[in-house]
C-alpha cells in the first residue's frame, strides 16, 4: 500500500497537516515526501512494490502538474511503450509515473481506461484544479473533507481528517473522480447493461478464463509475494491457480486459526499440501483476540460486526507475516461472495432479488469486506491484492443471467466451482460447504467477543447507552455497542462514514436474524465442520 493525502488551500499550518498524514505512516514506511504547490499540499508515504529505486518515490511531477497515487496499474508496461512513442520520457519503473502523461493525452477520459486499484489526486495548474479519483470497485481507500474554511481535504484514511474536519467525513464514491468541485461516476461495475444468457459451459469456461488473467496481473511485483490461504474455495483457488503460474518455486501460504477450535486450518494444509506450497500456520489464543479488539477497531475506522469479527484473525496473520518474513505483497480471496453469492442469498426469492442484492452488496464493499482487508494488511506495511476484485471479471459476473448464479444446483458458488473442475483443488476442497471467516478460524473467536461484550454491559446499561447512538446504525446487541463505543473513541461523531450494519436482507424469508453470521442461518449446516 502506500497512504496519499492533499489539501487543496493554503491556509493550514504544514505541521498541523504534517500531524493527520503521520497517522498512516504505516502504510508506507520506506519514504515521505511533501509537497507544497501553488495553491496547495500533496504528501505521499511510500511501500515500495513496483520501481523500487529512489526514482520510483512520489509526488511525480512535470512542469508544475502533480500526481499523487496509492496502486498498481496493470498492464503499465504496455501502456508505458505507446507513451514513449509519443515522445515522454520516464525516469523509473514505477506504474504510476504513466499517470500525468495519460492525463495529458486523454484528460479525465483516462479513468475509464485504467485496468488498475487506485486512489489518487492529480494537481492541475494550469486549471488551478486538484483532481481526485477512485478506482471503481474502492479497493484502494480514500477519504474527503471540509476544514472550517470550506476547503476540501483528501486522505487515505478517515484517521487522517479526524482532528482536521469542521464536520463530516465521507468515503470518497468508488468509481468516481472530483473536478472543480463536482463527483462524476466513470464506471459503476455493479450496473449491468446486457445480460449475457450464455450456455452453463460458456459461461464457466469464461469465468475460469478471466479469474486465472486476474489472479496472472496480480503476480507482478518487485517485491516478494506471499497468499492468505484460508482452506476456503476463494482463497484456495487464488493460490492453486498462482502456483500453476509459477511452478518453477513453491509460492508461500500463511493460514491462522485459534488454539482450540479452528475448523480451516485442517482444509488449509489440505489444500497446501496439494499444491505443493511453502505453509505457514499461525495459532492464536483468547488473550490475544480479547488483547487486540481496541488496536483493529481503530484500525479499521468501523463499527460493523461482521468486519471486526473477520478483522481480527486477518490482522492478526498479517501481522505475523510482517514480523517474522520479507513479503511486501498478499493476495487475498475476498468479493467471491458478493459476485457469486453467501449462504444467506440461498434466500433470495427470484433471479431479480439476487442481482439486485449482489448490486448492493459490491457497490458497499468499500465500506466492508475490501475495508477490512486494506486495513488490516496496510496496517503491517502490506499490500492487498484482490483478484476477484479484477474489473473485466467482475463485469462479467455481474452480467450473467443471475437464474444461473442462484442455488439451483444444490450447492452454493456452483458456477465457480464447475469452472475449476479438474486438478485445480481436491473435490473435497471444491465442493466443500461455505463457512464464515471469522467462524472459521474458530468458533471460539466469536464467542470470546460476545462473552467479553456481555460481562460489560447490564441489560438495563446497554440499552441505555445505546440510545446515544440511535441517530445512525443503532447497536442491537451488547457487542455492537462495545464496537461502536471504541469506534467513537477515536472516530468521534462519524458513524456516517459507514451506511449500516453489514446483515442479511432482513426482508427475505429465513433471513430476519439478529447476528450477521451464517451460523444462525437454517442452511448452515456442514459449514462449520
Amino acid at each position: 500500500m502506500c497512504s496519499i493525502m492533499c489539501y487543496t488551500a493554503k491556509d493550514m499550518p504544514l505541521e498541523k497537516f504534517k500531524s493527520g498524514f503521520d497517522k498512516t505512516i504505516s502504510r508506507g514506511p520506506d519514504e515521505s515526501a511533501i509537497l507544497e504547490t501553488d495553491t496547495g499540499i500533496m504528501a505521499f508515504h511510500r511501500l515500495a512494490i513496483m520501481g523500487l529505486t529512489k526514482e520510483g518515490m512520489q509526488p511525480f511531477t512535470r512542469n508544475k502538474y502533480a500526481i499523487i497515487c496509492n496502486g498498481e496499474l496493470y498492464g503499465f508496461r504496455e501502456i508505458k511503450e505507446e507513451l514513449i512513442k509519443k515522445g515522454y520520457a520516464f525516469s523509473s519503473d514505477s506504474d504510476c509515473e504513466i499517470i500525468l502523461p495519460l492525463y495529458f493525452e486523454y484528460g479525465l477520459s483516462m479513468f475509464k481506461t485504467l485496468d488498475a486499484e487506485f486512489a489518487m489526486v492529480i494537481y492541475d495548474p494550469v486549471k488551478k484544479d486538484y483532481i481526485a479519483a477512485r478506482d471503481p470497485i474502492g479497493i484502494r481507500p480514500l477519504y474527503y473533507t471540509y476544514t472550517e474554511s470550506g476547503n476540501i481535504v483528501f486522505a487515505s484514511e478517515a484517521k487522517n481528517l479526524v482532528e482536521l474536519t469542521a464536520g463530516k467525513i465521507f468515503p470518497f464514491p468508488p468509481g468516481h473522480y472530483y473536478s472543480q468541485g463536482k463527483f462524476v461516476c466513470y464506471n459503476d461495475p455493479a450496473k449491468t447493461d446486457d445480460i449475457c444468457c450464455d450456455d452453463l459451459d460458456t459461461v464457466c469456461k469464461n469465468i475460469k478464463a478471466k479469474l486465472i488473467k486476474g489472479i496472472e496481473k496480480r503476480l507482478d511485483a518487485d517485491a516478494p509475494l506471499g497468499f492468505l490461504l484460508s482452506g476456503g474455495l476463494d482463497s484456495s483457488l487464488v493460490c492453486s491457480v498462482a502456483q500453476k503460474l509459477m511452478p518453477s518455486r513453491p509460492i508461500k501460504t500463511f493460514a491462522i486459526g485459534m488454539s482450540e477450535d479452528a475448523i480451516d486450518l485442517k482444509y488449509a494444509k489440505e489444500v497446501a499440501d496439494y499444491i505443493k506450497s511453502e505453509h505457514t500456520e499461525i495459532i492464536i489464543d483468547k488473550e490475544k483476540v480479547l488483547s487486540s479488539l481496541e488496536t483493529v477497531i481503530q484500525i479499521l475506522g468501523t463499527f460493523d460486526i461482521t468486519t471486526i469479527r473477520a478483522s481480527m484473525g486477518m490482522y492478526l496473520i498479517c501481522k505475523a507475516i510482517h514480523e517474522t518474513t520479507d513479503i511486501r505483497v498478499l493476495l487475498t480471496g475476498e468479493i467471491s461472495d458478493e459476485l457469486f453469492g453467501y449462504k444467506y442469498t440461498d434466500f433470495a426469492p427470484s433471479p431479480e432479488e439476487f442481482q439486485k442484492e449482489s448490486e448492493k452488496r459490491i457497490r458497499e464493499l468499500h465500506m466492508y469486506d475490501v475495508l477490512r482487508a486494506d486495513r488490516c494488511i496496510s496496517a503491517n506495511s502490506l499490500e492487498a491484492r484482490v483478484p476477484f476484485g479484477d474489473l473485466d471479471f467482475v463485469k462479467y459476473v455481474m452480467s450473467i443471467d443471475p437464474a444461473k448464479k442462484m442455488n439451483v444446483y444444490n450447492k452454493g458458488k456452483y458456477l465457480l466451482r464447475h469452472a475449476f473442475e479438474g486438478d485445480y483443488l481436491p473435490d473435497s476442497i471444491l465442493y466443500r460447504e461455505k463457512a464464515a471467516f471469522s467462524d472459521a478460524v474458530g468458533h471460539s473467536m466469536v464467542d470470546y467477543l460476545k462473552a467479553y461484550a456481555q460481562e460489560k454491559y447490564s441489560d438495563e446499561k446497554w440499552k441505555k447507552i445505546a440510545e446515544k447512538y440511535a441517530y445512525h446504525a443503532k447497536p442491537f446487541t451488547k457487542e455492537s455497542l462495545l464496537y461502536r463505543e471504541i469506534f467513537e473513541k477515536y472516530y468521534p461523531g462519524q458513524a456516517e462514514m459507514i451506511i449500516d450494519f453489514w446483515m442479511p436482507n432482513k426482508d427475505w424469508e429465513g433471513c430476519n436474524v439478529n447476528d450477521p453470521s451464517a451460523r444462525v442461518l437454517s442452511n448452515y449446516g456442514a459449514s462449520g465442520i
